[in-house]
C-alpha cells in the first residue's frame, strides 16, 4: 500500500535531520500543522506549500515527484468526499422549494433522500422555507472567502439569524472541521466561552483555561464559528473573537449583530429588509417580501388568497422586515388581507412622526404591540411569564412560572402562542421545547417588567431553576444524557442565580442553586465557573457549616486546576467558617488537608509554605479531631505523615502506613487513594521501587471508585495517572507505564493539559526503542507547552532526555542537539549538559548510554564521573522521577567496557538498583556477562529486555551472543540504528 502524504513527509523529514519545528519555520507554517499532517489528522497542504516543504527537505527530483503525487492523491480523496457530500445534499434538497427566511424543511410526504450536509451543532431547527436573498448570500459568501471575520449587521427582525444559519449550512462542507452555530441571546456576560465550548464539546482541564482549550480545539484546522445576536455583549464578544482569531489561523467567524464588532480586519455586510418592487409603496408583485407573506399565510391557511396590491401595501407598510411580515401573515387566516391592512394602518398611524432610531424599528414594535393586544388575557399572561426564560423551555418549565394553571391549560396556551408566531417550537433530545426570537423576547421582558407579577414570576423561575439543577445533580452520576440537558438550560440557571443573588427573600433557594451549579459546572468541566459558583454559594449560606462545605468544594476545584496556594487559602477560610459553626470535625479535616497539600503538592504552590507554619496548623487540627471521628482522624494522620520531615514531598513510611489504616476505616476511596500515595512516596524515598510500584497497582484499581463528578476526587484522579506512570518507569516496568499513560489520552480531567498527557509515554517509548513514536509525542508535547504559554514544567525534563537518547542512539547528532537546546529552554540552563537536581541522573544516563553505543569510551566514563558507585548509597536524595537506577546500571556497564579498575565495585554497588528496576537488572546481567564472558548471563539479559519490551537493548545484547548476531543486526536495522561501535 502506497505511503500517505503524512507518512512520506515524516520519513523525508527524519532523513533530512529536521525537527517538526525547524521544518515548520522553513515553510512558514506551524509545528502543530506539521505534526497533524504527519499523524494523518490533517490533509495535505496546498501545492505551493508542498513545494516549500520539498525545498526545505532538499528532496531529489524522484522524491519530489513522489511527495507531489501523494499530495495530489490526498486532494483527490478530499474532493471525492466533498463531491459525494454535495451530491447527497443536492439530492436531499431537490424539489424542496425555495430557500427561506427562517430555515428549510422537506415538503410533507417527501421521502428521506439520504444523508444531508454535515450536522452543524447548535443550528436552529426551523420548519419554514427560506425566501430569496440570492445576491446577498453571494456577497456574504465572497466576504467569508476573503476575511476571517464577517459581521452581518441590521435591525432586529430583518432576518440576520436565518441568513447566517442558511450560509452556515451552505459553507460547512468547505471547512475541514465543519461549522458550529452559537446563539448568544441567552448568554450573559462572562459565559461566552462556556456557550461556545458547550457546542464544540470542549472542556476545561487542570492548568488549562477554557479559553485555552477553545484555542487548541479551533486551531486544529479550517472551521466556521457562527456567533448569533452579539449586540448585548459587544464589549466582551469583540475581545473574545479577537483573541480567537489571533490564536486560530484557520478559523472563520460569522457574526450577527445590530452593530459591528469593530475588530481590525472585520468585514461588515449590511442586511437590508426584503426587496419591494420599485423600492416604493406602489406594489410588490414578484418581490421577496410578497413571496414570504404568501408562503407564511398559506402555511396557516392553504386556501389563502389576496389581491397583489393589498399584500404589496401590507409588506410596504411593514418596510419589508421579515419578522413583521411573518407576524402579520400569522393573522391572515382570521382577519383576511383587508382586515389585516386595516389593523396595521391604525397601529402604524400612531407612530407617524414619532421618534426612534429607524422607521422600521417602530413598525416592528407596532406589529408586536398589535399582536400582543389581539391576545386574550390568558395568552398575554402566558406570553409575559415565558419571557422569564432567556433560552428555550419545555412544558414543565412553562407550567412552573404559571402556578395555579393546569398543565393542560398551559399546553393549550403555549400552542396558541406558537400558532401566532410569538413562540417557535422545536424538538430537543428530551422532547418539545419552545423559544422566543430575540426581538420578541425583549418585548416580553418589557411587558413583564410593566406588570404586577414580575417578582412572583422571577421567584417561580428561581424555584424552577433550583429544582431542575437538583434533578440534574441526581442525573450527573450517570455517564450519558445529562450534559445535553444541562447545556439546554444552563443559561437560564445562571440567569436565575444572577438575578436573585442580592434578594434576601430568596436567599436559601439561591444558595441551593449556586451549590448545585458549582457541582454541575465541575462535572461539565467548566472549572473556573464551578469555583465561582461554590464561592457564591458560600456567600449565600445562612449557616457557617454550609459555607465551610462550599469553600471546601471550591478548594477541591482549585486543586484540580493546579492552583495549590489558592486551594490552601480556601481551606483555611473553610476551617474558620466550620469552627464558627461549631463543626470541629470539618474544621480539623480542612486544616489537615491544607497541611497535606502544602507538602504533597508543593510544586503547585507559588511560594513554599514554611514547615513551622504547617506544624502549627497540624497541632491545631490534632486538638480539634475528636476520638472516634474516622474522617478527621484520616486527614490528620495523613498530614502528620507528609510533614514528618522538613523536606517537601518525602513522607514518613511508618506514619504513611498508619494513615492508610485510618483511611481504610472510612471506606472513602478519595482518602484511601491519598494515603496510598503517601505510602508510595515513602517507599520511593527509600529506594523500594518495586514495592512502591506494587502499591500503585492498588491505587490504579481505585480509579473506578473515584466519582468523576465529585471535585474531591479530581486531584486524586490526576495524581494517580501521574504517579502510577512515573513510578512504573522508575521501577523499569515500561509496559505498565505505557498502559497507564495511554489511559490519560482520553480522560477529560487529566487531558486538560495536552503537553502533560503527551509527555507521559515519551521516556518509556524511548527506553523500549520505539523512537519514532517517542519523537511524535515529543513534538506534540513541545508544541502544546509553547501554546500554553510555557508554564513552569521542569518535570518534562526526563521526557526530553528520552528524546535526546533516541536521537543519540540513532546517530542523529543534529536532532540530539536540537532537543538539548529545548531542554535548556525548559529548565533555564545553558550548554549541552543540562543537569541539576533530579535531572543529574537523567543527564548522566543519557550521555553515558549514547557515548557507549558510539564507542566513545572516554566520553562515557566522563558522563558517569559524578556517580561514586562505591561509597555513596545508591538512592541518596531520591525523588519519584529520578533515573538513578538507570544511571547506576549503565555506569557499571561503562566501567566494564572501559576496563576500569573499579568495574567490579561498581557492579556490586549497582546490584540494589537491579533488584528494584527491571531495566537495570537486564543491564547489569549484560554487564556481568561481558565481564565474565558468561553466555548464560547474556541470555538472561535478553530475556529481561524482552520482558519490558526494550527492543533496542535486546538487539544490542544479541550482538554479544555468537549465534544470534544476525538477529541483533536485523533488530537494529528495523529500529533505524547502527550497530554499536564497541561490542
Amino acid at each position: 500500500m502506497a505511503e500517505s502524504f503524512g507518512e512520506l513527509l515524516r520519513r523525508f523529514r527524519i532523513a533530512a535531520s529536521l525537527t517538526q519545528e525547524a521544518l515548520a519555520q522553513e515553510c512558514r507554517i506551524s509545528p502543530a500543522t506539521v505534526a497533524a499532517i504527519e499523524q494523518g489528522r490533517r490533509r495535505a497542504p496546498r501545492l505551493s506549500t508542498v513545494r516549500l516543504i520539498a525545498d526545505a527537505l532538499e528532496l531529489s527530483p524522484a522524491d519530489r515527484e513522489m511527495l507531489a503525487r501523494a499530495a495530489d492523491q490526498a486532494g483527490i480523496d478530499q474532493a471525492s468526499t466533498a463531491q459525494a457530500s454535495t451530491a447527497q445534499a443536492s439530492t436531499a434538497q431537490a424539489g424542496a422549494g425555495q430557500a427561506g427566511e427562517a430555515g428549510t424543511t422537506e415538503p410533507a410526504g417527501r421521502p428521506a433522500a439520504g444523508p444531508m450536509r454535515p450536522a452543524i451543532a447548535g443550528l436552529p431547527a426551523v420548519r419554514t422555507s427560506f425566501i430569496g436573498r440570492e445576491q446577498l448570500r453571494a456577497t456574504i459568501s465572497a466576504a467569508l472567502a476573503g476575511s476571517q471575520l464577517v459581521t452581518l449587521v441590521g435591525p432586529g427582525g430583518v432576518g440576520k439569524t436565518r441568513l447566517a444559519a442558511r450560509l452556515a449550512e451552505q459553507a460547512a462542507p468547505g471547512y475541514g472541521l465543519g461549522a458550529v452555530f452559537v446563539d448568544l441571546v441567552p448568554v450573559r456576560e462572562g459565559f461566552i466561552s462556556q456557550a461556545v465550548a458547550a457546542q464544540l464539546g470542549v472542556t476545561e482541564g487542570p492548568g488549562r483555561s477554557l479559553d485555552a482549550a477553545l484555542y487548541e480545539h479551533l486551531a486544529r484546522g479550517p472551521s466556521l464559528l457562527v456567533l448569533d445576536n452579539c449586540e448585548h455583549l459587544l464589549e466582551v464578544v469583540a475581545p473574545f473573537v479577537e483573541k480567537l482569531l489571533a490564536n486560530c489561523a484557520d478559523l472563520t467567524v460569522l457574526a450577527t449583530s445590530r452593530e459591528r464588532l469593530a475588530i481590525p480586519g472585520e468585514r461588515t455586510v449590511i442586511v437590508p429588509p426584503l426587496s419591494l418592487a420599485g423600492n416604493g409603496r406602489t406594489g410588490t408583485a414578484g418581490s421577496e417580501a410578497e413571496t414570504l407573506f404568501f408562503d407564511r399565510a398559506r402555511a396557516n391557511d392553504p386556501g389563502f388568497s389576496a389581491a397583489a396590491e393589498v399584500v404589496g401595501e401590507i409588506c410596504a407598510r411593514l418596510d419589508g422586515v421579515p419578522l413583521a411580515i411573518e407576524l402579520a401573515a400569522a393573522r391572515s387566516a382570521s382577519l383576511g388581507a383587508d382586515g389585516l391592512l386595516a389593523g396595521l394602518d391604525d397601529y402604524l398611524r400612531l407612530l407617524a412622526g414619532g421618534r426612534g432610531a429607524q422607521a422600521r424599528h417602530r413598525s416592528l414594535r407596532a406589529v408586536i404591540d398589535w399582536s400582543y393586544d389581539l391576545l386574550d388575557p390568558d395568552e398575554r399572561m402566558m406570553f409575559r411569564r415565558t419571557g422569564a426564560f432567556i433560552g428555550g423551555f419545555d412544558l414543565d418549565a412553562a407550567a412552573a412560572v404559571a402556578p395555579g394553571i393546569s398543565r393542560g391549560a398551559v399546553a393549550d396556551l403555549i400552542g396558541r402562542l406558537t400558532d401566532k408566531s410569538l413562540l417557535t417550537h422545536h424538538r430537543g433530545p428530551d422532547g418539545s421545547r419552545w423559544q422566543m426570537l430575540e426581538t420578541i423576547h425583549a418585548y416580553a421582558v418589557d411587558r413583564l417588567a410593566e406588570s404586577d407579577d414580575q417578582d412572583a414570576v422571577h421567584d417561580a423561575h428561581l424555584n424552577w431553576a433550583a429544582g431542575l439543577a437538583a434533578e440534574l445533580e441526581r442525573r450527573v452520576r450517570a455517564p450519558d444524557g445529562w450534559r445535553v440537558a444541562f447545556d439546554a438550560v444552563a443559561d437560564d440557571l445562571r440567569a436565575a442565580l444572577g438575578r436573585e443573588l442580592v434578594n434576601a427573600r430568596t436567599r436559601a433557594v439561591s444558595h441551593r442553586l449556586a451549590r448545585a451549579l458549582g457541582h454541575l459546572a465541575y462535572a461539565r468541566r467548566f472549572m473556573v465557573e464551578a469555583r465561582m459558583h461554590y464561592q457564591a454559594a458560600a456567600a449565600l449560606a445562612d449557616r457557617s457549616d454550609e459555607a465551610a462545605a462550599d469553600l471546601r468544594a471550591a478548594a477541591d476545584v482549585a486543586m484540580v486546576q493546579g492552583h495549590g496556594m489558592f486551594a490552601f487559602d480556601l481551606l483555611l477560610t473553610a476551617a474558620r467558617r466550620a469552627g464558627a459553626g461549631g463543626d470541629s470535625s470539618a474544621q480539623a479535616s480542612c486544616l489537615g488537608y491544607a497541611v497535606t497539600i502544602a507538602d504533597r503538592f508543593a510544586a503547585e504552590f507559588t511560594a513554599e509554605v514554611p514547615h513551622d507554619q504547617l506544624s502549627s496548623l497540624l497541632d491545631e487540627a490534632v486538638a480539634l479531631a475528636e476520638p472516634g471521628d474516622q474522617v478527621a482522624t484520616a486527614y490528620v494522620t495523613a498530614a502528620r505523615a507528609w510533614i514528618a520531615h522538613a523536606e517537601k514531598t518525602v513522607p514518613d513510611l511508618a506514619l504513611a502506613s498508619a494513615a492508610l489504616e485510618a483511611a481504610r476505616l472510612t471506606n472513602d476511596p478519595v482518602l484511601i487513594s491519598g494515603a496510598l500515595d503517601a505510602v508510595v512516596g515513602a517507599l520511593d524515598a527509600r529506594g523500594r521501587l518495586r514495592e512502591a510500584h506494587q502499591v500503585n497497582s492498588e491505587r490504579a484499581d481505585l480509579l473506578e471508585r473515584l466519582p468523576r463528578h465529585d471535585p474531591r476526587a479530581g486531584a486524586e484522579i490526576i495524581d494517580t495517572f501521574h504517579m502510577v506512570t512515573e513510578i512504573a518507569v522508575t521501577a523499569g516496568d515500561l509496559p505498565a507505564a505505557l498502559a497507564t499513560a495511554s489511559m490519560t489520552q482520553g480522560d477529560d480531567i487529566v487531558g486538560g493539559q495536552p503537553y502533560r498527557t503527551a509527555s507521559k509515554p515519551i521516556l518509556a517509548l524511548a527506553l523500549q526503542g520505539r523512537f519514532d513514536e517517542a519523537f511524535a509525542r515529543a513534538e506534540i508535547m513541545w508544541a502544546e507547552w509553547k501554546k500554553a504559554g510555557q508554564p513552569v514544567a521542569r518535570w518534562m525534563g526526563t521526557a526530553l532526555y528520552g528524546v535526546v537518547l533516541g536521537h543519540g542512539l540513532r546517530g542523529d547528532e543534529q536532532g540530539r542537539r536540537d532537543w538539548l537546546a529545548r531542554l535548556a529552554e525548559l529548565v533555564g540552563a545553558e550548554g549541552e549538559q543540562v543537569s541539576g537536581g533530579n535531572l543529574e541522573a537523567a543527564a548522566a544516563f543519557t550521555n553515558a548510554r549514547i557515548a557507549l553505543h558510539e564507542g566513545r569510551i572516554g566520553a562515557a566514563t566522563d558522563a558517569i564521573a559524578g556517580i561514586d558507585g562505591i561509597g555513596e548509597p545508591w538512592y541518596e536524595s531520591p525523588h519519584w522521577h529520578s533515573l538513578r537506577p538507570y544511571a547506576w546500571a549503565i555506569a557499571a556497564e561503562v566501567a566494564v567496557v572501559a576496563g576500569l579498575p573499579e568495574a567490579e565495585s561498581r557492579l556490586v554497588a549497582a546490584t540494589p538498583a537491579g533488584a528494584e528496576n527491571y531495566w537495570a537488572a537486564a543491564c547489569l546481567a549484560r554487564a556481568n556477562g561481558r565481564r565474565h564472558g558468561d553466555a548464560e548471563l547474556l541470555e538472561r539479559s535478553v530475556a529481561g529486555w524482552e520482558r519490558i519490551g526494550a527492543r533496542f537493548e535486546r538487539a544490542c545484547t544479541l550482538l554479544l551472543l555468537p549465534g544470534r548476531v544476525d538477529e541483533g543486526l536485523a533488530g537494529l536495522a528495523e529500529l533505524g540504528c547502527r550497530p554499536p561501535a564497541a561490542s
